[in-house]
């Protein structure tokens, strides 16, 4: 078997094989094929597609081509949650200590930002001496003794994966649902949770732009994880507009604090409330908004917070003094330019204006800047008047400035009329 003949074939539209696709992994794991070779296929992939069949074979062998996270020893009823991204997306930091005070144990691989999209690992080192890169044991252990943990993906888990998306990455095939789809899902089974929580956003602000698109690559995402053994669904949600009113690294925590603490913005609880539900549903149990409305007013789901902070050597004082998160030197106001409603915030305009604050990364090894962001005062569906701040620009390089002004009034509408408020959660597929 060579790689010549399997590019041949998918070239021609062929369904490759099980060992055509084992051969072809193995070979990008221990670097016997070339890069271009790769790429050949990849770009076949890409125009001649892959069946369901071949999508989880290739999950498979993914997942397969490092280490294999087990975590059973610790329970058979731990779940794990992902999101394909989005602006102001720190969901994951609000359901983790929710789920950990609802007695469900979670455990959590993230990535850091890049482009446009903020990473969780990113906003997580805004907290002062926060610990992300822990060992595999370390890991384990904190789940075990705290319920929930949360570190850097290692790069042997799914090391396939991660060449693969270097490469496809610069060959313009990224955006091709089965290699997507078992990109996500291969880091997730090598993770080792037996319960998959997928959060697949679409909209201006998202890597998949319309529902149609997130409903078929969630369909196919399920397909392949239950094919492979795992208790997984997906909620399929919009991503037009941010979530919530902060976009930045430690603005983003400081905002899931204040929702631990009951100052809960609507969007923030409807996505996350959806997720814990289907969460707690896939270990068993039906609870309501009420139930997880009372773990944050009993403290508890802070007190998990907290908890989680100290567990991996941060500074959890900075639950009651914001003060020691980083600080921009520049705080700057922009005012509307005129009354009305607002009826749309453009996700994607203010993502870019957050990334030339410093907030963003072009490359991975780009350093950001976590005090950088952009705090929404007005939301959608809120009145404002002519003059009146609609949001704050928080930044260490005042070149910056002007851009992200003219970025952040351009992602405003203004209406007349008052919207109405619009749902978040679009379809689940479980």
């Amino acid at each position: 078997m060579n790689i010549i003949d399997i590019i041949e074939n998918k070239k021609h539209g062929c369904i490759l094989s099980e060992s055509e696709i084992k051969f072809f992994i193995e070979g990008v794991t221990k670097g016997t094929i070339e890069d271009y070779q790769i790429s050949a296929l990849l770009m076949a992939i890409y125009f001649q597609g892959m069946n369901l069949e071949e999508t989880i074979l290739m999950t498979k062998y993914m997942a397969e081509s490092g280490k294999m996270l087990d975590l059973s020893e610790i329970s058979n009823n731990i779940t794990d949650k992902h999101s394909t991204g989005g602006v102001g997306d720190k969901i994951t930091l609000i359901f983790l200590p929710l789920m950990a005070a609802a007695g469900l144990y979670t455990a959590k691989l993230s990535g850091r930002g890049l482009g446009h999209t903020g990473g969780t690992i990113d906003k997580l080192e805004s907290i002062p001496n926060f610990k992300t890169n822990l060992s595999i044991e370390e890991f384990k252990n904190k789940v075990k003794f705290h319920k929930t943990a949360i570190a850097a993906q290692t790069p042997d888990l799914a090391p396939a994966d991660g060449k693969l998306y270097a490469l496809r990455d610069v060959t313009s095939t990224v955006d091709i649902i089965p290699l997507i789809a078992s990109s996500v899902v291969s880091k997730k089974i090598a993770s080792g949770a037996n319960h998959i929580i997928l959060d697949v956003k679409y909209g201006n602000g998202a890597f998949i732009k319309t529902p149609e698109e997130a409903q078929k690559l969630s369909e196919i995402m399920v397909q392949t994880g239950k094919s492979l053994n795992r208790n997984i669904c997906a909620v399929i949600s919009a991503m037009n507009q941010p979530l919530g009113r902060a976009i930045g690294n430690s603005l983003e925590v400081i905002e899931v604090i204040e929702f631990l603490k009951g100052n809960i913005e609507w969007d923030l609880k409807e996505l996350t409330y959806t997720l814990c539900k289907k969460a707690l549903e896939k270990s068993g149990r039906k609870e309501t908004d009420k139930y997880l409305d009372e773990l944050i007013e009993s403290g508890k789901a802070l007190e998990k917070f907290k908890e989680l902070i100290e567990a991996q050597n941060g500074d959890s004082s900075v639950i009651n003094d914001y003060n020691k998160f980083p600080s921009a030197s520049i705080k700057y106001e922009i005012k509307a330019v005129k009354s009305g409603f607002i009826s749309n915030i453009e996700a994607l305009k203010i993502a870019k204006a957050c990334k030339n604050l410093g907030a963003g990364r072009e490359k991975k090894t780009d350093k950001i800047d976590y005090s950088a962001g952009v705090y929404l005062t007005k939301r959608y569906s809120e009145a404002v008047k002519k003059g009146e701040t609609i949001s704050v620009i928080y930044t260490n390089k005042k070149e910056a400035i002007k851009e992200a002004e003219n970025l952040i009034l351009s992602a405003y509408k203004i209406s007349d009329e008052k919207p109405s408020k619009s749902n978040i959660i679009y379809k689940i597929i479980d």
